[in-house]
């Protein structure tokens, strides 16, 4: 049986320069790709706030496991990267918020930086659906 390829976009004007989408469903799994806390206007919210951007960038992966047919439920794998590992409490704190009951496998990782030095956070995340 073959397996139909969905893609979900974000309705960034990068996604069709650079060749990526938010998120991609094939069959059952759903990956989500680095989410970087960006609000509605574009802008970096909770400026030196780890924990609301890890806010708003699991807000932003939710919304797109949500137009790929997932949910919070399904998500097997998340990746947090963060500027500052002395920081990572605050990232875990919003994790637990939406992970305490369904226990995905995590990984918390330094990185040097991201393409706005305002980023503190990006998370992925991994969803196998049903």
């Amino acid at each position: 049986m073959e397996s139909t390829r969905q893609t979900v976009s974000s309705g960034s004007p990068l996604e069709p320069r650079i060749g990526f989408s938010r998120a991609v469903r094939k069959g059952d799994y759903v990956a989500v790709a680095g989410t970087a806390p960006i609000g509605e206007d574009g802008a970096p919210v909770g400026q030196g706030d780890v924990h609301a951007q890890t806010v708003r960038c699991l807000d932003i992966a939710e919304a797109a496991l949500r137009e790929a047919g997932a949910t919070l439920a399904d998500v097997v794998r998340t990746r947090i990267m963060l500027t500052d590992m002395s920081q990572w409490r605050e990232a875990a704190r919003a994790h637990g918020e939406r992970f305490a009951q369904i226990r995905p496998v995590t990984t918390f990782v330094e990185v040097s930086r991201f393409i706005d030095e305002r980023w503190l956070v990006e998370v992925e995340v991994d969803a196998v659906i049903g």
